[in-house]
Order: C-alpha cells, then structure tokens, then sequence
C-alpha cells in the first residue's frame, strides 16, 4: 500500500530535472571571462586566482555563476546577460574552446611564466616547457599553450638534427642542421619577448608534435 505521505508522482506531473555536471570547456571559458576581467581592473590578483580556483573545482553551472555575476555586461554589450551567461553559451558554440591561432587573454604573471617557458630551454631543453606543460593543464590557457609551443619547437629541433646527422652524405641536411642551429639560438628569445608583450606566439615550425585538443 503506498504510504500517503510520500505519493507516487503521477504521469502529467513535471518531473525533476537531474543536474548536468559541466565540461572543461564550460569551465575555460568562465576563466576566460575572469582573466578578462582582470585585464579590465574588475578583479585584482588575489581575487583572480580565489575565482579561478573555484571555476575549476566546480561541478554544476549553479557553481560558476556567484563567479561572474558581479562583472557587468557581456562582450556583446547586452546589459540583460550575466558575463556567466556569455561564457556557457561561448562553450555550447564551441565545445573545445579558441582555435590553435586564436589569442588568448593572459595576465602579467601569466606572460612572465610563459615568457620562462621559452627561455628556459637554454638552460633546460625540453624539460622547462614540459614542466610547465604538465603543470599548466587545466589552470592556465595561456602559459599552456605557449609551453607547448616550445615543447613543440624543441622536439622539432631535436628530432629534425638527429635526421639531418644521419643523412650527413647529403648537401642539404648540412644547411638543415645550420637553419636548426640558428633558430635554437634565436627563436626561444624572440618567444619570450613576445610572450611578455602577451603575443600569441607561435614558431614557424612545419609540424608540430603536440596539437590543441
């Protein structure tokens, strides 16, 4: 017999709708709004980093939107949408976020740790983008995908002069090997700088290895 205090729903009744749990790319893109903010001068710092960390640990959209509520209007210039609103829809339009050679928006520590990422091959190749590759994943769009450019950039490095050494009988690996040379030299530099000015750098590299997802 069905206990009257807890009645069974009935067909026409409107059910409960189960919560959706978000995606990293819903998440991205609230950072996203945060950093730009933070560009802005709406957020300082401390709080920056408060709400980043929030936007990532969280699980339901209810969770992200006290993060962005307060930021104003929308890009758009809608003053009726929340910079939330803006974002969750920015992620439904598209699902895995900018596109290899879309900028991305980076805060002054950001450009000074990526600026690190590309110097640091001169003391540590390979290892200093990796660190900062693994490292990055998930916090910061920015530093990520410029260590993965110089990741990027020195396995080509590496993997195009081991090719070049092994085909020594031939004239043109020798210029190869030059032309690799002198981009080590010189290339990891111009990165940094680029990087501190917040430039979406990329290496004028034939293939790359690692690939936004």
């Amino acid at each position: 017999m069905q206990d009257p205090q807890y009645p069974a729903k009935r067909p026409w009744e409107p059910q409960a709708q189960p919560q959706i749990r978000l995606t990293d790319a819903q998440r991205d893109s609230v950072i996203k709004v945060l950093q730009e903010a933070f560009s802005q001068g709406q957020l300082d710092e401390e709080e920056l980093d408060e709400r980043t960390g929030l936007a990532m640990k969280a699980k339901f959209g209810a969770d992200l939107a006290p993060l962005t509520e307060d930021l104003g209007v929308t890009p758009h210039g809608s003053p009726h949408r929340s910079a939330a609103t803006s974002a969750d829809s920015s992620a439904r339009a598209d699902p895995q976020g900018p596109g290899p050679k879309e900028p991305l928006p980076s805060t002054p520590v950001e450009r000074v740790v990526a600026a690190i990422g590309h110097g640091g091959n001169y003391l540590f190749p390979v290892v200093a983008p990796l660190v900062l590759f693994l490292a990055s994943d998930r916090i910061s769009p920015y530093v990520r995908r410029q260590a993965m450019e110089s990741l990027n950039f020195q396995l080509f490095c590496i993997v195009g002069g081991l090719a070049s050494l092994l085909l020594f009988w031939l004239v043109l690996p020798i210029f190869a090997v030059i032309a690799i040379a002198l981009g080590w030299a010189v290339l990891p530099a111009i990165a940094s700088v680029a990087s501190l000015m917040g430039s979406n750098w990329r290496y004028p590299t034939p293939y790359r290895f690692l690939k936004d997802d």
